[in-house]
């Protein structure tokens, strides 16, 4: 490999989140309506050193401090073993070197880790020869976690199962999006513990809705169930929710996946721009812009 390759990997955001049911191995069964916000953390890969099929890591970033670039532990590696294998013959690997600028908070709702991994896994299959069908890149993905698969493309879609299985989006609206992370962190599994232990049926959906007005109307009546769990644990969110509702131009509030991180949509990318001054406050994460494409 000669020169330097670059991958996004852009929030994940759950506009609603359902809990449907659980399977008997203690996994949630989930109903959720995933999109994907301009914001994002970016991957650079570069020739690297040491072995064949070598890759190292590094982490730079306003939310870099802290993360180990750990073999076992962290997904960027672990995805890259994970694709090493399926490809087989490392002698003809190239050694490679991911930078990682990490933007988005960690471990706050957004998928974050897992879009990090997601885009790995598209970097090295451009630096790497082989062809991996993708059948066994999902599987790859759905090994490496739940919110990985819905990240390979990052392209809006219905989530289910335990978010292996994807189906396509309803047609979406041009609007605009807030992110605010609060500084806290919240463990999944203790939410998923605070939460009432009662189901909720998966969303019915339209094709594709013509305008904000029509998609905040059909959103307004579903909801993210592990929210009020999440609110108990880290009440600081209920704040950030308070804050953004009365944001000028808000049209829905609420939290995505299971925490911190909250989100409003506004009409335009320009309107959630504009409101962005009525809701920063000291040690809190906001950003506003557009939906990807």
């Amino acid at each position: 490999m000669t020169g330097t390759l670059y991958e996004s990997a852009h929030a994940k955001i759950n506009l609603y989140l359902h809990v449907t049911g659980r399977r008997p191995d203690g996994y949630h069964l989930l109903d959720s309506l995933a999109v994907f916000a301009g914001a994002g953390d970016t991957l650079a890969l570069h020739p690297g050193h040491g072995g064949a099929g070598a890759v190292s890591l590094d982490i730079t970033g306003p939310f870099g401090a802290g993360l180990v670039a750990d073999a076992d532990s962290n997904l960027i590696l672990r995805a890259a073993r994970l694709l090493r294998a399926e490809i087989g013959g490392t002698d003809r690997l190239d050694p490679l070197h991911i930078v990682l600028d990490k933007r988005l908070p960690v471990a706050s709702g957004i998928g974050g880790g897992s879009a990090d991994a997601a885009a790995a896994l598209r970097l090295l299959l451009r630096a790497w020869p082989g062809n991996v069908p993708r059948e066994r890149l999902m599987a790859l993905a759905v090994e490496l976690g739940a919110d990985v698969p819905v990240c390979i493309d990052q392209r809006a879609a219905r989530m289910g199962g335990v978010g292996e299985r994807l189906d396509p989006a309803p047609a979406l609206p041009p609007c605009g999006m807030m992110l605010v992370n609060c500084g806290e962190a919240v463990s999944t599994p203790a939410v998923f513990r605070s939460r009432a232990p009662v189901f909720t049926p998966a969303a019915t959906l339209p094709t594709a809705w013509p305008d904000v007005a029509a998609m905040v109307r059909d959103l307004s009546v579903l909801t993210n169930d592990l929210q009020d769990a999440a609110c108990a644990v880290c009440p600081t969110i209920r704040t950030v929710l308070d804050v953004l509702e009365a944001a000028p131009g808000c049209r829905l509030a609420r939290m995505s996946g299971s925490g911190a991180t909250c989100f409003a949509l506004f009409d335009s990318p320009q309107a959630a721009q504009d409101a962005q001054a009525a809701v920063e406050r000291p040690g809190w994460w906001v950003w506003s812009g557009g939906l990807c494409p």
